[in-house]
């Protein structure tokens, strides 16, 4: 199983479909993300990543449904 990520895309760089890539807010921290599988994303939309790159353009309640979930899921990890 794996983790995807929701994040918010701040900005855009590259033209070539294969090495586009953005940088992506997830809370504070933001990182730079390839694009390769998402060529039509566009600066304002939340993508989900994982392992650097961002495999899905969600919508912004998707994205905060995601976030509610994980940080549900972390708080509960911490009280046991």
């Amino acid at each position: 199983m794996c983790l995807g990520l929701p994040g918010q895309i701040k900005s855009i760089t590259g033209e070539d479909p294969l090495f586009k890539s953005a940088q992506v807010a997830f809370g504070g921290v933001q990182r730079q993300i390839s694009l390769m599988y998402t060529p039509d994303a566009q600066c304002g939309d939340y993508v989900l990543v994982h392992a650097g790159f961002a495999l899905s353009v969600i919508d912004q309640d998707r994205a905060s449904t995601l976030l509610s979930a994980l940080e549900s899921e972390t708080s509960e990890n911490k009280a046991t």
